[in-house]
């Protein structure tokens, strides 16, 4: 009986830490998965760039830059959720706990829904009615879910694919001709008014 009692004082915090660490996998899981899509969506935001489409090309930008804000988030929370898990006083902290991996678990669903896969990135060029529906919801979605911060590393990213896409400033050609020669003028020389040279007087 006493063994009994021991393991159902450990069982909820025992549970607490493998959902931590069922939740620290996906996150893993994710961030592997996003690092493959971001790429995928800063060469749509090029290509976008390249053909003049800049409403497309930010908002791919902005799509990435969600994806990577929501897994810095929950990742963070995960840090803070493992510390509590580890103090002795658990109990006290148990319904935060608890509360945090049902905030972290919607999170994930949410990143899980809206990653969607190579394939929903790539509806990002169609041009067919489906598609641009598509996009108009993912910008609605992201309307607001950025921060202020976030919206202008977006711009600054924008900024440099424009750059990038744009290539180096093509300065003109240096003229291989030699340049014209200068017209001769004639010089005049001024005359200098000299003064009278002086005999050293030796002292008598």
């Amino acid at each position: 009986m006493g063994n009994t009692g021991s393991s159902q004082k450990v069982s909820s915090q025992d549970r607490a830490i493998l959902d931590l660490k069922i939740q620290r996998d996906k996150i893993y899981q994710y961030q592997k998965r996003i690092t493959a899509l971001t790429d995928r969506e800063t060469e749509i935001a090029r290509e976008c760039l390249a053909r003049n489409d800049k409403r497309r090309a930010l908002l791919a930008l902005r799509r990435k830059k969600y994806q990577e804000t929501l897994l810095s988030k929950t990742d963070s929370q995960l840090a803070q959720l493992e510390q509590l898990t580890g103090q002795v006083e658990f109990a006290l902290v148990q319904k935060d706990v608890l509360f945090g991996l049902q905030q972290g678990t919607k999170v994930l669903q949410a990143i899980n829904k809206e990653i969607g896969g190579i394939e929903a990135v790539d509806r990002l060029m169609e041009e067919t009615a489906e598609a641009r529906a598509y996009q108009e919801e993912v910008s609605q979605m992201l309307e607001g879910s950025l921060s202020t911060q976030d919206e202008e590393d977006v711009e600054d990213e924008l900024e440099a694919l424009e750059r990038e896409v744009a290539g180096p400033v093509q300065l003109p050609a240096v003229p291989r001709e030699p340049l014209p020669e200068r017209p001769q003028r004639p010089v005049e020389v001024q005359e200098e008014s000299q003064e009278p040279t002086r005999t050293p007087v030796l002292a008598s």
